[in-house]
């Protein structure tokens, strides 16, 4: 068999009509059809968001069930704490919470959200990792779990200041869920796992729904003026504003999650001196770096001309050293800030804010700044 043979066909979501119809770039991304933008373009679709309200489809992402074969959520909660730094036995029925797969090195295999629907963990997974991350599961926890691949649903993301309001049209009931709350309600008559949560920086919705209901719902929204749909060109360049790392640019297998500063999703019980301290692939080595710091940092990279530096770019500590000392992950313009923004990793000890170091653009040295993230303030409904 030849390796054209052996490639996967690229995939289509329940949302692939909805897209046409509307006039989408489509390209390739992650084995699916995906939109990149619609007619009105990136920086507007970006700003609409920020404004207003976008719709995102996401159904190319993972969702899987894991259901406790004891009947009783926490084996199945006990269980998943193996594989990840994560305090899931202490996440309340509704609720939901990131973290992160990491291997015997500390380094991050897949990001991931985890929230608790009572019976069952459900788990939204990147969708480059889902395949490898279903039988990372399956090898570690079928002796405890029935693990369940759900392919017949659509994902899609409501975000924006707007959002609330154009999604409790379909379901009122949202207005009372705060950030990281997830419930099942009906939408269309159709009931749908929503979650108030996003990939923006902005409050929002994150819905799952059967596929064949998806784009009746998808249309039902888009009648609302206030919400436009989004591609995936707008949904990076949200997400960067907002700080938040993309899996394969930002993290990876190479990257421990004190590198990546996100220790934050680390809870005190799984860190050293609680009650469940380490016991997931790589803790001796994440546990040391939370105690004593990790080599490099993730940090967020103000350029100080408008030039804006790309993921790839090296970067130095002035403008003839021909050793670098980090790496741009992420960057572009970031049309909410006004401004160029980027993210990348340095050597712990240059990695303060404030400090000036140099990013190599095209061959020429370029001046930037080390700042904090995020580059604007998010907007999560946690009251």
């Amino acid at each position: 068999m030849t390796s054209v043979q052996q490639e996967m066909p690229v995939q289509r979501t329940p949302l692939y009509g909805f897209h046409v119809e509307r006039g989408a770039r489509l390209v390739p991304f992650a084995g699916y059809e995906m939109p990149v933008q619609y007619s009105g373009g990136i920086l507007k679709e970006h700003l609409h968001t920020r404004s207003a309200a976008g719709l995102f489809d996401v159904s190319h992402m993972g969702q899987i069930v894991l259901r406790p074969r004891s009947g009783r959520l926490e084996d199945a909660a006990r269980a998943l704490e193996t594989l990840v730094p994560t305090d899931i036995l202490g996440l309340a029925e509704g609720r939901q919470r990131y973290t992160f797969f990491t291997g015997e090195a500390g380094g991050i295999l897949d990001d991931l959200m985890v929230a608790n629907r009572g019976d069952h963990l459900l788990l939204i997974v990147n969708a480059s990792c889902k395949i490898a991350d279903e039988a990372h599961l399956r090898r570690h926890l079928s002796g405890v779990c029935t693990i369940e691949l759900l392919p017949d649903r659509a994902l899609m993301a409501l975000q924006g200041p707007r959002a609330e309001a154009a999604l409790a049209r379909f379901a009122p009931a949202i207005v009372s869920m705060r950030f990281m709350d997830i419930r099942t309600l009906p939408m269309l008559g159709m009931p749908c796992e929503i979650s108030r949560s996003g990939y923006t920086g902005e409050d929002g919705f994150e819905f799952s729904i059967a596929a064949p209901g998806a784009e009746a719902l998808a249309r039902a929204l888009v009648e609302d003026t206030s919400v436009a749909p989004i591609g995936l060109g707008a949904r990076d360049s949200l997400r960067l504003e907002a700080g938040l790392c993309l899996y394969g640019s930002d993290i990876d297998p190479a990257t421990t999650p004190v590198m990546a500063a996100l220790e934050w999703a680390i809870q005190k019980v799984r860190r050293a001196g609680g009650s469940r301290a380490g016991g997931f692939p790589g803790a001796g080595i994440v546990l040391r770096q939370l105690a004593d710091g990790a080599p490099r940092r993730r940090v967020g990279i103000q350029p100080i001309e408008r030039a804006p530096v790309r993921g790839g770019a090296q970067l130095f500590p002035d403008e003839k050293t021909e050793t670098a000392i980090g790496i741009v992950t992420s960057g572009g313009f970031g049309p909410s800030a006004q401004a160029p923004v980027a993210m990348g990793y340095l050597e712990s000890n240059r990695a303060s804010a404030g400090t000036r170091i140099y990013a190599d653009v095209r061959g020429k040295r370029m001046a930037v700044q080390v700042c904090d993230l995020p580059f604007i303030a998010h907007a999560y409904k946690r009251n």
